[in-house]
């Protein structure tokens, strides 16, 4: 017996033979609930004429299933029943649900309702380059400072890179589909997800979520020609929904376009395939280069999130988390690539302007989370002397495990530690309500204000703004003082440095 919210599977077996079962037909099995509802999943193919389906049920009971194919298959036509209890609760996955759009579609909230702030990673070369020791040893690291996601690459997207089939040495990776050099994604490698599935398992049970792209269609790896452009649109789109049949049972989010300008076909492709088979609706978005408008396909249903791009120049540029807050509309708005921490040099956006850079961007609008990137970390770089990566993307000489210790990640890993347990869903820019440029609100329940040097903040509207209040330092998380705010009194933070002024009424909130 499984719990709810935890992964099941059935197991199919094709009883012909088929030249690319990849291609060549479709699988899926509905599952009906004790209350009637009714959940489709996608199944995938993961070789010798075996065909898996994986399912969480929300809730526990009796759930009823039947499979069904395109093709004429006794094999893959099957029928059973799955009985869900509680389950077990240590992670919170399975105490609140998975993730999706909050009703004002802004933020993040797990399934019961639970509050959610996204603290992404950019690691994005770890599903083709890391080893299992190796993804635990980062997933530790990462959840231990905050963060509840990473951002990834799910298989090496440039055509014409090269360099040995193999984890662990020098300019080597893994091939996903072997017609990729090609432009072309219909000749599946098994055995690659085969080992993603147990990449992503040790992420999920660090409580850090994948998110998944297809094909990037910007710089890719190493800059050398990404097939996201190329490859045609129904691969792409086939493409997606086997992720989401392998991957979708589990918390998970899509990148559907990553690094292009955003209205490139194969993103539109991806982005319904994944509407249309997703039956747990986790978030669906798209990530832009630096000179995009950020606007791609805005009024698609199937589109849940917007992320810009600010580049790698060390410039702190939150009008551009504010220009995409004002777009109608709402949507889940965040900087999903800031200046990776010692792009080029030691210096380029070093330690506390990390920190800085994420409360900015949040306060400005970017309400659905924060994101970090790391030099040498996101190219998976395995030492100090390994060719054939851009040097305009390299940090000084080191490695990913090298990258792990820089500093600005665990200022961006403390908004998640400082945030956990408020009441943050659909929380609102916010600079009327007191003195300050910088702030975000969910009136009578929560009101934060972020004071980059620290200093007195004077009430200009106190309406909904909750009496009682703490103040934290963000570059390490403690309450510094606490207090109950006297009404047209101002609050006068001590101490030198950045200071976050939290008003909430339930001081005593815990983490989820």
């Amino acid at each position: 017996m499984t719990g709810a919210w935890q992964r099941s599977e059935v197991v199919l077996t094709s009883g012909a033979t088929y030249a690319n079962p990849y291609t060549e037909l479709d699988v899926w099995a509905d599952f009906c609930g004790p209350d009637g509802l009714t959940l489709r999943r996608p199944a995938f193919y993961d070789g010798c004429g075996t065909w898996r389906v994986r399912f969480a049920a929300p809730s526990p009971g009796v759930w009823r299933w039947a499979s069904a194919t395109t093709v004429d298959d006794p094999g893959l036509h099957a029928e059973g029943v799955l009985e869900v209890g509680h389950g077990q609760h240590g992670n919170r996955f399975h105490r609140h649900g998975f993730w999706r759009m909050s009703p004002g579609g802004r933020s993040l909230v797990h399934a019961d309702g639970t509050p959610v702030v996204l603290v992404a990673d950019t690691v994005w070369a770890l599903p083709f380059r890391a080893t299992e020791a190796d993804t635990a040893v980062y997933a530790a690291d990462r959840q231990r400072k905050g963060f509840n996601a990473a951002l990834l690459m799910s298989m090496q997207p440039d055509m014409n890179a090269r360099g040995p089939r193999e984890r662990g040495v020098d300019e080597g990776f893994d091939i996903a589909f072997e017609d990729l050099a090609d432009g072309h994604l219909t000749e599946l490698n098994v055995g690659y997800f085969q080992t993603l599935d147990k990449l992503l398992d040790i992420l999920i049970a660090h409580e850090i979520v994948p998110v998944l792209q297809p094909v990037f269609q910007g710089f890719g790896w190493k800059g050398l020609d990404v097939a996201g452009t190329v490859v045609p649109s129904e691969e792409y789109a086939r493409y997606c929904r086997y992720l989401v049949a392998r991957y979708g049972a589990a918390p998970v989010m899509y990148l559907v376009g990553a690094d292009g300008w955003g209205s490139e076909p194969q993103i539109e492709a991806g982005g319904q395939e994944v509407r249309a088979w997703d039956c747990y609706r986790q978030p669906t978005g798209i990530h832009y280069n630096p000179s995009s408008d950020n606007r791609a396909f805005h009024d698609a249903d199937w589109l849940d999130f917007q992320w810009c791009q600010t580049g790698h120049s060390g410039a702190h540029v939150p009008e551009r988390v504010a220009d995409m807050w004002r777009t109608a509309p709402p949507k889940g708005v965040a900087n999903g690539e800031p200046t990776y921490e010692h792009t080029r040099s030691a210096a380029t956006a070093h330690g506390w302007w990390q920190g800085h850079e994420a409360w900015s961007n949040l306060c400005a609008g970017g309400t659905m989370g924060v994101v970090y990137g790391a030099a040498n970390l996101w190219q998976w770089r395995l030492h100090a002397r390994e060719r054939g990566h851009s040097e305009y993307f390299l940090g000084p000489p080191g490695s990913w495990r090298d990258a792990l210790d820089f500093p600005g990640s665990t200022y961006v890993g403390l908004v998640g530690r400082i945030l956990d347990g408020l009441p943050t869903t659909d929380m609102e820019p916010d600079w009327t309500t007191f003195l300050a440029p910088r702030g975000i609100r969910v009136p009578g329940k929560l009101q934060i204000t972020y004071l980059e040097d620290g200093g007195p903040l004077f009430p200009m509207s106190e309406d909904g703004v909750p009496r009682r209040y703490r103040i934290v330092d963000p570059r390490t998380g403690e309450t510094v003082e606490d207090g109950e705010r006297e009404p047209g009194k101002s609050v006068e933070p001590t101490g030198a440095g950045p200071r976050l002024v939290i008003f909430h009424n339930d001081q005593g909130a815990k983490p989820r």
